[in-house]
Order: C-alpha cells, then structure tokens, then sequence
C-alpha cells in the first residue's frame, strides 16, 4: 500500500484533512475524519473480497481516502464536496504513481458517490460504504440529522 501511504503524508492531503477538522469540530454527527475514511476503504474493500472483484485493493483505499476529502473546500469556498474532491483526486493521485486508467476510476468513484445508481463498480462499491459507515441507529445526534430516514442506517448489516 505504498502509493496510499504516500497519498496520506502529502501535505496538501493533510492540509485538507486539518481543514475539515476544524471545520467540523463542534459538528455532533457524521463528522469526515480519517476514521470515517478507514472505514468506508474498509467497507468496500470487504465487499470485493465477498464479490470477487478484481479492483485493485491499493485504487479501493485510494477513493476511499479522497471521497469527502473536497469537504475542506467546500467549507471554505462553497465548491461542492464531490467536484472539490475531484479536483484533489487528480492534483494528487499521479504523483503517487497511479496510472491514468485508476486515476479515472477513482475520479469517477468520487463524482458519483452520492448517487447509488453507477454503473462503475469502484463507485457503487464506494455509495454503499459511506452509507454503510454511519451507524446512525446508534447516534445521539439523529434528531438534527438532516438525512431523510429513506438514507439513514438503521441497523447492523453488510
């Protein structure tokens, strides 16, 4: 997992992590850390495991890292999180050695992980994790979510 590795100590990686940190630090729900990144890669990851997909596990970590990544400029510009975020995708990733093909992969995963209705497999792998990832049956704050119920998890699954 060299090139994730190498995309995570990249300053500008960092600067935008800190960002979103601090932009969310009085945020009661569903805040964008790391962690969340972890377990969304996590998530997908499983699922091509479980799927015999042949994506490549450093392409899957890689989208997952970046996903909500665009939120610090979102908070900062108003630029919507998924085109900021793409934006970063591809500012960074070719310079962690990922090659042109992965790069539109994960660009793509990006672009389209709020719709549930990709046909790419990067980036439904990615919808159905970052939905996977909030254990909003559980959150103290569900009453100031503003997530329709439809969206919300409700209960433990996979």
């Amino acid at each position: 997992m060299k090139r994730v590795q190498q995309l995570f100590a990249m300053p500008r990686y960092q600067e935008e992590l800190k960002a979103i940190t601090e932009a969310e630090v009085s945020r009661r729900f569903c805040r964008h850390t790391l962690e969340h990144f972890l377990d969304v890669a996590r998530l997908m990851y499983i699922r091509s495991l479980e799927e015999g997909s042949p994506l490549d596990r450093e392409v899957i970590y890689a989208a997952a890292l970046l996903h909500d990544l665009g939120r610090g400029m979102q908070y900062r510009e108003g630029t919507p999180h998924q085109e900021a975020g793409v934006v970063l995708a591809r500012e960074l990733l070719p310079e962690c050695g990922f090659d042109p093909e992965e790069v539109r992969q994960i660009v793509s995963a990006i672009e389209n992980h709020r719709g549930k209705d990709s046909q790419e497999v990067l980036a439904r792998y990615l919808y159905q994790a970052d939905k996977l990832s909030r254990n909003c049956f559980v959150c103290p704050a569900s009453d100031e979510c503003y997530w329709p119920e439809e969206k919300k998890n409700h209960r433990i699954t996979c």
